[in-house]
């Protein structure tokens, strides 16, 4: 094994952590909390297309104190009271998780956000679609952004165009550019979003998203495992003919998310490695039953084992 030695990111830890660069920021412990505003989506509502993306149950990775017809009021105070056991001190981010959080009007949203920042949270997290931002939204949220720190998260999924028409994503990687840079322009911090093993895609083009998404203006980054859900057109498709689809093993996702981690840029920050579904609603792969946790310590152990780290091949 190598000498531990410091890496560019400031740490010993051999990719850029998430937890280390959020304890930076606020200057100790934060917690998100989701928020559910109940908007939709242009490929759910008809405006692109219908049935969402082929992956999707939103209900998935809903948190159970996430109601939207509760106000955002109640919704936080809920997750104060889900997450206060951990740690009396800690502060909250609340996030705007459920499908696009940009797809309304401004005048419609901007109250939605200030609601949030007048019921004390550190910041604002906010998930939507590249296809969704505009800079009329921006110059509002930058205006919050002078209150609390605001970031976007943009779902990128893919940065393969052919891949995002199979999976009824309706965008482009070229809106998803467009969008990292104008959310640059105003001096808002971003984030991306990226799914690892959709329909079609090869290691090649997962070592592609790397350098691709690497060249983007975003600070922080979420990887996750494809995951067959049921009741979703994929979980539809795969009972149809299971080898149509292929899902990582543990082994194997292990091995590929090293490989990208050579070929991203080390100024990114890695968010998340896992999704973690309900195992009633799960049907493939069963290893995510994992906790992102302990996945990491497998991606530590691969990436000691190789003597490597994040941005080694960037």
């Amino acid at each position: 094994m190598a000498e531990e030695h410091t890496f560019a990111w400031g740490t010993t830890h051999r990719f850029n952590d998430y937890s280390t660069y959020i304890r930076n920021k606020f200057g100790g412990r934060v917690q998100k909390i989701s928020v559910n505003v109940g908007l939709s989506c242009p490929n759910r509502d008809g405006t692109k297309g219908t049935g969402g993306c082929i992956y999707c149950d939103n209900s998935s990775f809903t948190p159970a104190y996430c109601n939207a017809n509760d106000s955002i009021a109640v919704q936080l105070q809920k997750g104060r009271e889900f997450f206060s056991h951990k740690y009396p001190d800690m502060r909250y981010i609340a996030y705007f998780q459920s499908y696009t959080n940009t797809y309304a009007p401004v005048e419609t949203l901007e109250p939605l956000y200030r609601e949030a920042v007048s019921n004390g949270i550190a910041g604002l997290i906010i998930g939507t679609r590249p296809d969704c931002i505009s800079p009329e939204l921006l110059e509002m949220l930058a205006r919050i952004n002078r209150i609390v720190p605001v970031s976007i998260e943009l779902g990128i999924e893919s940065t393969s165009n052919q891949t995002l028409e199979r999976i009824n994503r309706h965008h482009t990687f070229e809106d998803t550019i467009n969008a990292a840079q104008l959310c640059a322009q105003y001096g808002l911090e971003t984030g991306g979003h990226l799914i690892l093993g959709l329909p079609g895609e090869t290691e090649s083009d997962f070592l592609e998203h790397a350098r691709r998404v690497s060249a983007l203006p975003i600070k922080t980054l979420k990887l996750h495992q494809l995951q067959i859900i049921d009741g979703t057109p994929l979980a539809a498709a795969y009972r149809q003919n299971p080898n149509s689809i292929s899902t990582f093993t543990l082994n194997s996702y292990i091995a590929t998310v090293v490989s990208f981690l050579e070929h991203l840029s080390p100024d990114i920050v890695v968010e998340r490695f896992v999704s973690v579904s309900p195992t009633e609603k799960l049907i493939a792969p069963k290893w995510n039953r994992m906790k992102n946790f302990e996945v990491v310590a497998l991606i530590d152990k691969e990436l000691e084992l190789r003597d490597t780290w994040q941005g080694r091949l960037f």
